[in-house]
């Protein structure tokens, strides 16, 4: 097995500065909620078992992805007129309007013709770079970790297109998938259940592995999605490294024990939202108000 060692503190960060940070610890410390320690998480290297399909959890990714109703990222602006910039792309769904001439220069080639040849002009739209952390402590097994798989084929599959990571978390952590490699829904799944669903919840230090994730990717829409039940037990304040990301939305899982008062921390330290859920059927609706405008 392989390891590295928790970033140090403050690395990625494009935010508060080490006087915010303290202020950050204060608030926490005030208000009671969480427990810290020194420990320092590792990022992990495990065996992953995917012998095992998961067509239940895939189903209710598929349901969680089909209530989904996410805006795409605002478009591009060109110059200082404020000219949407255009490009010419394949028909793939979307499109604002048919390119007439790059289409019938498509057409005269003698290959059937398919939607592939129909050319169409789209607003070139900022892309979206987001780091899914999902909590694998031993709070979250069972029926709780089944939700959390949920959740991660279901955004697994909505940003498929998009600048995608997911790091699985307990006292320690283990990168499921890099931010932009592609993404497969189902291995995803079958990924993350493999693991053992064992140890402390530290939630500090998924949050510092993304800092770092998102620095390296400057002009996209960065956000972190935290699905946890906050139940935070290992590790430093996490709402020091919240504050230090551009935004971090909260699924709380509710359906057990959880801390309501860190989710709500979490979130307003990382200019999010926190969004309750207590069962995969309310993940599309908590996802949908993540992403509002």
């Amino acid at each position: 097995m392989e390891s590295s060692r928790s970033p140090s503190r403050g690395a990625g960060s494009s935010g508060a500065g080490a006087g915010a940070d303290e202020g950050v610890a204060r608030r926490g410390t005030a208000g009671g909620a969480g427990a810290t320690t020194e420990e320092d998480g590792e990022l992990v290297q495990r065996a992953i078992d995917r012998t095992h399909p998961r067509a239940e959890l895939l189903g209710q990714a598929q349901q969680i992805v089909s209530r989904l109703q996410i805006p795409r990222p605002t478009a591009h602006r060109r110059g200082r007129r404020g000219g949407v910039e255009l490009l010419s792309a394949p028909f793939d769904g979307g499109g604002d309007e048919i390119d007439l001439d790059r289409t019938l220069q498509a057409m005269q080639d003698p290959e059937p013709l398919d939607s592939s040849r129909v050319i169409v002009r789209q607003r070139r739209r900022q892309q979206r770079a987001i780091v899914l952390l999902v909590d694998a402590s031993g709070s979250m097994r069972g029926e709780r970790m089944k939700m959390a798989a949920a959740v991660v084929g279901a955004i697994g599959a909505e940003f498929a297109r998009e600048q995608l990571a997911v790091i699985a978390f307990w006292s320690d952590a283990a990168l499921l998938l890099e931010l932009g490699a592609r993404v497969e829904a189902a291995r995803l799944i079958s990924d993350l259940l493999s693991l053992p669903g064992e140890g402390l919840t530290n939630v500090s230090f998924p949050l510092e592995l993304a800092a770092p994730m998102l620095a390296r990717r400057p002009g996209f829409e960065q956000r972190v999605i935290l699905v946890s039940d906050c139940v935070h037990n290992a590790g430093p304040d996490p709402r020091v490294a919240a504050a230090r990301l551009p935004r971090v939305d909260v699924l709380l899982d509710v359906s057990g024990e959880h801390d309501l008062d860190m989710g709500r921390d979490l979130s307003r330290e990382g200019r999010g939202r926190p969004l309750p859920i207590r069962d995969y059927h309310g993940v599309a609706a908590a996802l949908n108000a993540a992403f509002a405008p």
